[in-house]
């Protein structure tokens, strides 16, 4: 069942509100079909937007980086927005000004926590790069506490979420209907190209990705 009310204030959707998607289920999928998110975060009274990678678990977004990252830092001491945008599909009208675009997005506020657990945060790398490649991290080198300790992993609760989604056809004027210009939908893919392995691999088959 869609959830119809947003969980703030401030995720309330005011600009058509009918795309409007409010479920944990809607905003789980979106992020999960994102290889990318955009965090902005303040520091020193200055406003970044940096993307980065980054999973889920359950409740909560991920992403990991250098420990003694500043950014990494303010994540953790002040309030963040995160952002995810994916295309679907470009909707050609025949009039520019009803030109529009298939998506999906969502826009997350709160404050990161850190991962500090070992244990748990090894474990958390591990569902980044399984999610990623399915099976890929005990095919790998182990990770050395070293590596493990020089990262951040950090979490951000999706409590205060909203999604917003176009999934249609053209909306034209009907006095523009028998306008000579070719109107409908052009579906937008990510595919993914042709393995190019490393000269010195000592493995020849490529790993399955999520993707397919």
């Amino acid at each position: 069942m869609r959830q119809s009310a947003a969980p703030s204030p401030r995720t309330r959707i005011r600009r058509l509100p009918d795309r409007a998607r409010y479920d944990a289920a809607t905003i789980a999928e979106i992020i999960d079909a994102a290889m990318l998110c955009t965090v902005a975060f303040q520091i020193d009274g200055s406003v970044h937007a940096i993307p980065i990678t980054h999973w889920r678990e359950g409740g909560h977004l991920y992403i990991h980086g250098a420990k003694a990252s500043r950014m990494f830092k303010a994540l953790t001491e002040g309030e963040a927005c995160v952002t995810v945008a994916l295309a679907d599909g470009l909707v050609l009208a025949r009039s520019a000004l009803h030109h529009s675009m298939n998506y999906r997005s969502i826009v997350l506020y709160g404050r990161f926590e850190a991962v500090t657990d070992p244990v748990r945060k090894q474990e958390s790398l591990q569902s980044f790069i399984d999610g990623l490649y399915p099976g890929r991290w005990d095919s790998l080198r182990p990770i050395t506490r070293k590596e493990v300790d020089a990262t951040a992993v950090l979490r951000i609760a999706l409590d205060e979420a909203a999604a917003k989604v176009r999934n249609g056809g053209v909306k034209d004027e009907p006095a523009d209907l028998d306008w000579r210009a070719w109107a409908g939908v052009i579906p937008l893919h990510t595919v993914i190209g042709e393995p190019a392995p490393a000269r010195d691999s000592a493995v020849s088959k490529v790993p399955a990705t999520r993707l397919g």
